[in-house]
């Protein structure tokens, strides 16, 4: 999001929600933070679509997600779930996993059986 941008998004929400959540302005690529990218986007579904459907920013319009689009990403939250806890639990546990492996893939299957 442009800089000049930011605060005419946050006008867009700011009247409906007690805490305004903002978009992640720069953030490093690592796959486990993909499903609370994910998450935080889709909390900022309606102000996005209102802040991209203020005449002021009719050059952004493109950028414009449409309702199957919004659906893939509901589906992607969800998968990611799992892989998300299992990579926080690894994370913290600081010991050993490996012989916990063979658990946390069975587990990952399983939330994909049920979710697929």
């Amino acid at each position: 999001m442009p800089p000049g941008c930011r605060n005419e998004f946050i006008d867009c929400h700011k009247a409906n929600v007690r805490i305004t959540v903002l978009c992640i302005m720069d953030v490093k690529t690592h796959w486990n933070l993909t499903m609370e990218l994910h998450e935080q986007a889709y909390q900022l579904l309606q102000f996005t679509c209102e802040w991209l459907h203020n005449p002021k920013f009719n050059q952004s319009r493109p950028l414009s997600t449409t309702q199957d689009e919004w659906t893939s990403v509901k589906h992607i939250i969800k998968v990611l779930r799992a892989f998300s806890y299992w990579t926080l639990w690894m994370l913290m546990s600081h010991t050993v996993t490996l012989h916990h492996i063979m658990r946390v893939y069975h587990d990952m299957f399983d939330h994909m059986d049920v979710i697929m």
